[in-house]
């Protein structure tokens, strides 16, 4: 019994890249639609978040056989989490305050640690655009730290735009992988065809 290279899913490869980027696009117009809405679901399902993992961190905080200095900052991370959601859950405002706070953060972490790891190594590929990445990363997260609300509503614009690009070059992908399956599966047929 002979098979094809990848078995059943690869030509199914790029229906699954083509509904990425359908759904990438309807996502993104609907952000673009409805900026506003957008920030409070968002807000909603960080607020749902940071339950959810409160309750998760508290409960192994009692569960899992760790440390006690593990055991202490698992329960004081967990609770921190609950308090946050309870804030998050009894104010729009603060849910996208804090959801604000929380992005910026992240941007500014992910800059210094981006940019860090490719001035530590000078052998990176790319590390000249690393570092560059990495540093207007680091920018963006003090933007939005020190403009929350406002900036906020730039990277819901920012993020409805690039979902559209992306779909947009995820559709055009599918039907290059598309082709690319047929050409493989094309060689293969002739291959063991002229066994």
């Amino acid at each position: 019994m002979t098979t094809s290279p990848g078995g059943n899913l690869v030509p199914h490869l790029w229906k699954s890249v083509l509904l990425t980027g359908i759904l990438s696009l309807i996502l993104g117009g609907m952000v673009l639609k409805w900026p506003g809405e957008t920030i409070v679901i968002a807000g909603i399902f960080f607020a749902a978040y940071l339950l959810v993992t409160g309750v998760s961190q508290i409960f192994h905080a009692f569960t899992l056989h760790i440390s006690g200095g593990g055991r202490a900052l698992m329960f004081i991370s967990g609770a921190a989490s609950l308090v946050l959601a309870v804030l998050c859950f009894k104010s729009l405002t603060n849910t996208v305050l804090l959801l604000a706070i929380w992005i910026g953060i992240g941007f500014i972490f992910r800059g210094v640690a981006e940019a860090a790891s490719a001035i530590s190594d000078p052998h990176t590929p790319g590390r000249g655009w690393q570092i560059i990445l990495g540093i207007i990363t680091l920018i963006g997260g003090v933007i939005v730290m020190a403009y929350p609300i406002s900036s906020l509503g730039t990277l819901t614009l920012v993020v409805g735009i690039w979902l559209i690009i992306l779909g947009a070059l995820e559709i055009i992908a599918s039907f290059g992988i598309r082709k690319a399956g047929n050409e493989v599966r094309t060689a293969v047929s002739e291959v063991i065809g002229a066994r």
